[in-house]
């Protein structure tokens, strides 16, 4: 059966003009298809309703929700943390800031309950046994392993994802890490466990405080979907892993890390660096963040640390110059994933490295909007706009 309606009825499907038609046609919002002998044209059926439900879903807002999805409008409420004025907001504190001399700990605690607890006085946790069957997994694997085995048995209720909160990262650290679980400050076992000297430890430290939370991330938004339906604390933390787990999103140091490395082994560094970046967006790679127009200052505060300790250590003066000379290729600013790939590479860590220390500063963030969704007892179900065939004959 031939669905191919006529200009007018195109028209008044659409509830436009004729010319209007015609223009949506040139500007490629509609197919025309020709109709045989005749010079007049027609138009597919499927593809008049499809546009007429995307203007009828954009008077009702649609259009706006889409462009919120995509670095555009918030889409939920939140108490934890913003982005104004290029400056990342915990509560109301400046993330730069707190970085100075704050722990994860302390970070925690803010973005929890605006520090009305301590919620980290308690001893050391249990680690999972089962962790020991998978002692060559890859970090990440190994952390959802340790938080699958606590799905099961761990409360949902808000307050009890914050008082478990302590324990559920420092299982993490320890699962991340193949170390016992430890009540020690977090950056402390991280250090000890790669070995880092006190300014590296420095560096670990305000690198966790900087990544503790960043509004409403593609993980994120995983943790509060699951969270929304009642999961417990551990099911909605390994949602967060799992978006982590993404080239687009926790992949981005390692990707960063990839790139330098190719242009220090390159006779022509900038050369390389232009090579690498038609294959990926800079932005997945550590340049660039469209919240960020004027630079992320995670990464700005990260790298004039960097700079600080670079006379003496030729390799982190030559990892400093890749950074500056890929900025300038690109012209755009390095993010927090170049600045975590840097600090990986210049200072001999593990492979992975950045990734996790990232999963493990974030998890603060997630603990932290897994309780607020919670609390406001609304489960997350988004509406889809409808883009397929209406109707099959």
């Amino acid at each position: 059966m031939n669905n191919d309606l006529s200009a007018a009825d195109a028209a008044r499907l659409l509830n436009v003009s004729l010319p209007t038609l015609y223009s949506y046609v040139s500007r490629g919002l509609l197919a025309s298809v020709s109709n045989g002998a005749s010079r007049r044209k027609r138009y597919p059926q499927e593809d008049v309703l499809r546009l007429a439900a995307r203007k009828n879903d954009a008077k009702r807002g649609g259009q706006t929700a889409v462009a919120a999805m995509h670095w555009g409008l918030p889409v939920l409420e939140t108490r934890i943390s913003h982005i104004f004025n290029g400056r990342l907001l915990y509560r109301g504190c400046d993330a730069t800031a707190l970085a100075e001399s704050a722990t994860l700990e302390a970070t925690a605690g803010l973005l929890w309950d605006d520090n009305l607890s301590d919620y980290f006085q308690q001893d050391a946790p249990a680690l999972p046994p089962g962790l020991a069957s998978a002692p060559d997994a890859p970090p990440p694997a190994r952390a959802m392993l340790a938080l699958a085995m606590l799905a099961s048995t761990s409360a949902n209720l808000p307050a009890s994802m914050l008082s478990s909160g302590p324990a559920q990262m420092r299982i993490l650290a320890a699962a991340l890490l193949r170390t016992p679980p430890s009540a020690l400050p977090l950056h402390l076992q991280l250090a000890w466990a790669w070995h880092a000297d006190a300014q590296q430890t420095e560096l670990l430290r305000a690198a966790l405080v900087l990544l503790a939370d960043h509004e409403l991330n593609a993980s994120t938004f995983a943790v509060r979907c699951v969270a929304s339906t009642g999961a417990s604390l551990p099911a909605a933390l390994m949602a967060g892993l799992g978006a982590l787990s993404g080239d687009k999103h926790g992949g981005g140091s390692a990707a960063a890390r990839r790139m330098l490395t190719q242009a220090l082994a390159a006779p022509d560094a900038r050369a390389a660096i232009g090579q690498y970046y038609k294959t990926i967006a800079p932005e997945f790679a550590g340049f660039g963040h469209p919240l960020y127009p004027d630079g992320d200052p995670r990464a700005a505060y990260l790298l004039d640390r960097l700079s600080v300790l670079s006379p003496g250590h030729p390799h982190l003066s030559a990892i400093l110059s890749v950074c500056a000379t890929a900025s300038k290729r690109l012209n755009a600013r390095p993010n927090a994933d170049l600045a975590l790939a840097a600090m990986e590479l210049a200072f001999g860590w593990p492979k992975g490295a950045g990734m996790v220390v990232f999963a493990l500063a974030r998890s603060a963030g997630w603990i932290a909007h897994a309780a607020e969704q919670a609390s406001s007892a609304a489960l997350i179900r988004p509406r889809a706009r409808y883009v397929g065939r209406h109707q099959r004959d």
